[in-house]
């Protein structure tokens, strides 16, 4: 089984990939839309992230693509219609970066109640103006979430 990696995945996705019996993994990121139809012409999988763009087009030049992944989540990058019109399986990884980003999420909190961005900023100009960027603690403070899905329950 052809396996065509489009955009960059961590080596970890990469080892799990190869390590599937009689699979073989093409594994390059930065191909011109030309070089990537040459590439799955002869796959049986492409994975994407958001980078790549599965249109009708690059699906028309894969006879035997069966399977379309999108390493993320949703698949507005991919042609389902086209996908489906040709029996072709379309997939994603809905909550393979709700950590990442209720992490964020949090970093961002502590940044903007102590006002890190004003800070670095201050510095850079040669400014220390300690009384402007005292900031505030986010202890006991109450935080409203608006939706409980996966990031909003990995926030919470």
């Amino acid at each position: 089984m052809k396996l065509v990696v489009a955009d960059p995945l961590p080596r970890s996705a990469l080892e799990l990939l190869e390590s599937l019996p009689e699979s073989v993994v093409d594994a390059r990121s930065g191909r011109s839309p030309e070089q990537l139809a040459k590439d799955v012409a002869d796959a049986d999988a492409i994975i994407v992230r958001s980078a790549t763009t599965v249109d009708k087009a690059l699906i028309d030049a894969a006879p035997r693509l069966r399977v379309i992944a999108r390493a993320g989540t949703g698949v507005d990058n991919v042609d389902v219609d086209a996908a489906t019109a040709r029996g072709i399986v379309v997939m994603n990884a809905p909550g393979a970066n709700s950590i990442s980003v209720a992490e964020l999420t949090m970093g961002l909190m502590l940044a903007l109640s102590r006002g890190i961005a004003a800070a670095d900023a201050s510095m850079k100009r040669g400014v220390w103006d300690k009384k402007r960027l005292t900031g505030a603690e986010l202890r006991g403070k109450t935080l409203g979430i608006v939706g409980l899905g996966r990031i909003g329950q990995e926030v919470a």
